[in-house]
């Protein structure tokens, strides 16, 4: 056995012997918290890529503090959808303490589609664990996640975890640390989240180097909402910070956003469950219960003070900006009965995840529904899987498209009969495209896009960005095997399924992560379904001209599939704007009823004759049947054509 192993081996045994002395809280005890003065308090959260460990450093915390029994996962993963993709989808906090400290852990999200979660945490806390896999090393959202923490000055304690993994290169991390963040050696943790090797010392970094709360206990109550959730019994429950003062049960408050009152009725913490608290003081997270009747009234950002202080002198919390949606889709009940049911679990939803932006939609196939944005496909999944699993609702989510603009021509009859005056549109919906002859130019929506790739394996990338419209940026050494490399790309081309192909080409070595970056002037087109010569505005789509034919033949092949067979023939077109002339076109021949036997297998002696007079009199039913009838869309084609 080599020594690394005995002294793993020695740990864990050690480890195994600590937690066997550490008693679990009772949950449903009251808590007394009055000895955590702000100075004995510490806010942090633990941020880096996409499975790098942060889940399980935060069960391994969990552990180490006594809040949980040894050996359970993915504690602050809660949500059903979290457990079966593996990921983290909200921010979850728990209050922990050692050593005489209450420290309030925030677990963050490592997708680029949940980023607003990032951000909402990072306003409550004072330091980071800025966590890298050593067998990854620093990765496209570890950059991200860097100058989110860097632009709110946020203490950063860099960890490298999974060092005990076969394929792990802690010298390499170390140069990459130093290189694109400036962190020595030094300051570097060395840690493995699943066996809890070193775990114990980011405990100590994190009252050792993370800063306490900048609060004041003997000032009026003033706390800020930085998350909150719905109960079907309890109403609104925020979460909350406390910046000044003491808050508890039967306390009177107001908010400030609203101008409501509310009498407290619970206090409490998250250990990681709820348990209830005698008070929240200055610098504590925590969250209360006061009969918000509304989703509305718990806003990310509120502020909430003592009823006694004048409105007028409440100074309000640098506010938490919302990040703008990328992707836009309708969401429609399959069911039209189910609308109400539907819409009230839409809005609290959106309570719970208050990045997702909502307006009121219609369709003549699918009925009521709404167009809603989101940070990206994968948010837009799991929204739809939250809504099935938490809400048991039934909904058919269309195909995303980005936010394109127009500019109108400066004419002053066009803009005021048509466009309200507005000499910029937005374009969400192909049913509200403009004319091409009142628009001056369209505008498509671009991002920033830094990628971490192999060095062998520059060229394949370059080539998906070219492929994609992309305008090469520029291009840093990491270390000797990786390159970063920044690219301005069409949101359009990178919102679907870029990272998909980005990841099979790269055998999954590259990573990826995006911002906003303006709009720039194209050429668009609203690419128009026809089915039997009448328009089905649900399958129509917004794109640029380049991307248009290869979408045309991918949706009528996907209608192909999912329509039946009618009693008649049914032409499926798609068509470029008002034109009829199609770019791609299929017949779904029509269903064919065998006359033969009604001649009993005799054909001779004008049995022949007779059988086509019948094929005659079906083909004239056949076309007065076309004339007439509709063809039948089953609901579930609107699904599967839809789904990428």
């Amino acid at each position: 056995m080599s020594c690394t192993s005995i002294r793993i081996f020695s740990f864990l045994k050690s480890r195994s012997l600590k937690y066997s002395t550490v008693a679990v809280q009772d949950p449903t005890k009251t808590v007394e918290l009055s000895e955590y003065t702000p100075d004995k308090i510490r806010n942090f959260g633990i941020v880096a890529h996409v499975d790098h460990g942060k889940s399980t450093l935060a069960d391994r915390l969990l552990e180490l503090c006594g809040a949980v029994p040894p050996g359970q996962k993915q504690m602050l993963d809660k949500l059903q959808v979290e457990r079966e993709r593996g990921i983290t989808v909200k921010a979850q906090t728990a209050a922990l303490r050692h050593n005489g400290y209450l420290i309030n852990l925030i677990d963050t999200p490592g997708h680029v589609d949940f980023s607003a979660e990032v951000s909402r945490s990072l306003a409550v806390c004072d330091g980071i664990i800025l966590m890298v896999a050593a067998n990854q090393g620093v990765q496209a959202q570890t950059i991200a996640n860097f100058w989110l923490a860097f632009e709110k000055n946020i203490q950063m304690i860099p960890v490298i975890n999974k060092i005990d993994l076969p394929g792990a290169n802690i010298k390499s991390v170390e140069i990459q640390l130093k290189n694109l963040f400036e962190f020595n050696a030094e300051e570097c943790l060395h840690i493995s989240a699943k066996s809890g090797l070193n775990v114990d010392k980011v405990l100590q970094s994190i009252i050792d180097r993370v800063p306490p709360p900048n609060a004041k206990i003997d000032a009026p109550f003033r706390a800020m909402i930085f998350d909150s959730y719905f109960d079907h019994f309890r109403g609104a429950i925020a979460y909350i910070l406390v910046k000044e003062g003491s808050i508890k049960k039967g306390d009177k408050i107001r908010s400030y956003q609203n101008d409501k009152s509310y009498d407290v009725s619970e206090v409490g913490i998250m250990r990681p469950e709820m348990v209830k608290c005698t008070e929240l003081r200055a610098g504590q997270v925590g969250y209360i219960v006061c009969n918000m009747r509304t989703v509305q009234e718990a806003v990310v950002g509120e502020t909430l003070f003592a009823s006694e202080t004048p409105r007028e002198t409440v100074e309000t919390f640098a506010e938490i900006k919302n990040v703008q949606p990328t992707v836009y889709a309708g969401l429609f009940p399959v069911e039209n009965a189910d609308y109400e049911t539907l819409k009230q679990a839409v809005e609290r939803l959106c309570l719970n995840d208050p990045s997702v932006t909502v307006q009121p939609d219609s369709s003549k196939a699918l009925g009521l529904g709404w167009r809603i944005g989101f940070l990206g496909v994968l948010h837009m999944e799991v929204f739809g899987a939250r809504l099935s699993q938490e809400y048991d609702a039934s909904v058919i989510l269309c195909q995303p498209s980005v936010e394109y603009r127009a500019i109108i021509k400066d004419n002053e009859t066009i803009r005021k009969k048509r466009y309200d005056g507005q000499s910029e549109i937005r374009i969400l919906d192909p049913s509200k495209f403009p004319e091409e002859s009142d628009v001056e130019t369209f505008l498509e929506p671009m991002v920033k896009v830094r990628m971490i790739v192999p060095n062998e394996m520059m060229g394949t990338v370059n080539g998906l960005c070219s492929e994609c419209r992309g305008e090469r940026g520029e291009i840093t050494s990491i270390d000797e095997t990786r390159l970063m490399i920044m690219w301005r790309l069409p949101l359009a081309e990178i919102a679907v399924d870029f990272f998909e192909r980005l990841k099979k080409l790269t055998s999954g070595y590259a990573s990826f992560d995006y911002e906003p970056d303006g709009f720039m002037e194209t050429r668009l087109i609203k690419l128009a379904i026809y089915i039997n010569g009448k328009e089905v505005s649900e399958f129509s789509q917004i794109l640029p001209v380049a991307m248009a034919r290869d979408r045309a033949k991918t949706l009528v092949q996907r209608l192909k599939r999912e329509i039946p067979r009618q009693q008649f023939e049914v032409v499926i077109k798609a068509c470029i704007g008002t034109s009829t002339k199609a770019i791609s076109q299929i017949t779904i021949q029509p269903m064919k009823r065998d006359f033969s036997q009604l001649l009993k297998g005799n054909f001779g002696g004008g049995g022949m004759e007779r059988l086509n007079k019948k094929l005659s009199h079906q083909k004239k039913g056949k076309e007065r049947m076309k004339m007439l009838g509709n063809v039948q869309i089953p609901k579930e084609a609107f699904l599967n054509v839809l789904r990428n």
